[in-house]
């Protein structure tokens, strides 16, 4: 792998500029992670590095070690001397995060930089709305842009409902239909890239997350494997790995969630419709329980609002630890819970705070 051209890898400027910081370093982009051992792809190809001494000195948390996704700041651009050593993380512009498997304190970093999130699901056994309230919950959340993608519809029998069920809980997102059976699905994935841009597939264990990349790159690079007896999908993909498309930007293929812990949500846009129906509420900090004049349990009455879909927003409202926090309360919530180190703590609110600026234009 020679001459790469990074800015189709998602190299801007705002990056070239952050790494001048860095003297007689270079730039380069985390493909992969196998344990203490990272993959970077530089320009001059991709070498195999790990952390300084000093960096993982300062480190306080998981979520500052790198990630795949990240751009980091590493010594040397080929492996004739040895390994290379990564001695800084850029700043990061997205990042799609969950809570540690079997923990309540650690945060595990999916993957970083993305600008779109797939989410993908299949339409058998693994078809669960209130997963995917909580996979729209973080991707809204992490600063990208979520897509649906509903794989396996060669064996769904009833779309139509399926995709009725869908357009109520998933307001504002686009949703793909696609099937292994037909080329249809990867091309509607096609108008998502673009060079320089970098998209993430999501998903649960066996939902096809590697059949549509396979498709994408005109290869079959990641191993695939059937379904099981039970309907469900078998688990293939074991770590998060980054894959160049040709002037198509990258993609990132994650191992399947057995479980979705939620850190921070963005409950605003992933619940939209609860938040416009509490406009109408008497009380500004109605709960939604027992006030009177609850236009949220109006709706329910009423039939518009499903009483599943209130109790999915109270546990994760909950779960993200954002019951009873104003707007400002819930920023700095997300800062200290995501950033251990102060800088990381002064990058994220800046991107908070370039992002408001542009949803104000």
């Amino acid at each position: 792998m020679n001459n790469i051209d990074m800015k189709n890898l998602g190299l801007t400027e705002e990056f070239k500029q952050e790494s001048k910081i860095y003297k007689d370093l270079f730039i380069g982009r985390v493909s992969s992670q196998s344990k203490n051992l990272y993959k970077v792809i530089t320009e001059k190809g991709e070498i195999v590095a790990e952390i300084s001494g000093k960096y993982h000195y300062n480190v306080k948390g998981i979520s500052e070690y790198p990630a795949v996704g990240d751009f980091v700041m590493v010594d040397r651009t080929n492996n004739s001397q040895g390994n290379g050593i990564i001695h800084r993380i850029l700043s990061r512009k997205s990042v799609f995060a969950r809570e540690m498997p079997g923990t309540k304190e650690e945060i595990q970093i999916v993957a970083t930089n993305i600008d779109t999130v797939f989410i993908c699901m299949s339409l058998n056994n693994d078809y669960n709305l209130r997963r995917l309230e909580r996979y729209l919950s973080i991707a809204w959340d992490s600063g990208a842009v979520p897509v649906i993608v509903l794989t396996k519809s060669d064996l769904c029998k009833d779309i139509k409902i399926r995709l009725n069920e869908i357009s109520s809980i998933a307001i504002g997102v686009e949703v793909l239909v696609t099937t292994s059976t037909s080329d249809e699905g990867p091309r509607s994935l096609k108008r998502f890239l673009s060079s320089g841009k970098t998209a993430a597939f999501i998903g649960s264990s066996g939902v096809g997350k590697s059949t549509l990349i396979n498709c994408l790159l005109g290869q079959n690079i990641l191993d695939t494997n059937g379904i099981r007896n039970d309907d469900r999908g078998r688990h293939t993909t074991t770590r998060r790995e980054m894959f160049i498309l040709p002037h198509l930007g990258v993609v990132i293929d994650t191992p399947g969630m057995r479980e979705l812990g939620i850190i921070n949500a963005d409950l605003t846009k992933s619940f939209s419709d609860i938040e416009e129906l509490a406009f109408d509420c008497k009380f500004n900090d109605c709960t939604h329980k027992n006030e009177p004049n609850c236009a949220v349990q109006k709706a329910i009455k009423d039939g518009v609002l499903s009483v599943e879909r209130l109790e999915s927003y109270w546990k994760l409202e909950k779960e993200a630890k954002y019951d009873g926090l104003n707007s400002k309360m819930i920023e700095k919530e997300k800062i200290s819970d995501m950033f251990g180190s102060m800088g990381d703590k002064k990058n994220f609110r800046k991107f908070i705070k370039e992002q408001n600026r542009k949803t104000r234009r």
